[in-house]
């Protein structure tokens, strides 16, 4: 078991990422408000809510998901854009 995040590349994460995290439904502003600092937000076509930023390391990821789903939020997808552009 490893002790930090693995990309799909299987290269640990060394450098701050952009990511794109899919959640189900729309969240507002009372939900979103500490992320909205750190990401874009926009609604999918399907009505899910959409943020994209940079993830500076490991801790920082988890503590976006941490956040996300103490708030009983879905999340759909999570996906390194970085991943895509290699």
């Amino acid at each position: 078991m490893t002790n930090h995040t693995v990309r799909d590349d299987a290269a640990a994460m060394k450098h701050p990422s952009t990511y794109e995290i899919v959640f189900r439904g729309h969240a507002g502003d009372r939900l979103l408000g500490r992320l909205r600092d750190d990401f874009s937000v926009d609604t999918t076509e399907d009505g899910n809510t959409r943020l994209v930023g940079e993830i500076r390391d490991p801790a920082h990821l988890h503590g976006v998901i941490h956040h996300l789903t103490s708030l009983a939020i879905e999340i759909v997808s999570l996906t390194s854009a970085d991943n895509e552009r290699s």
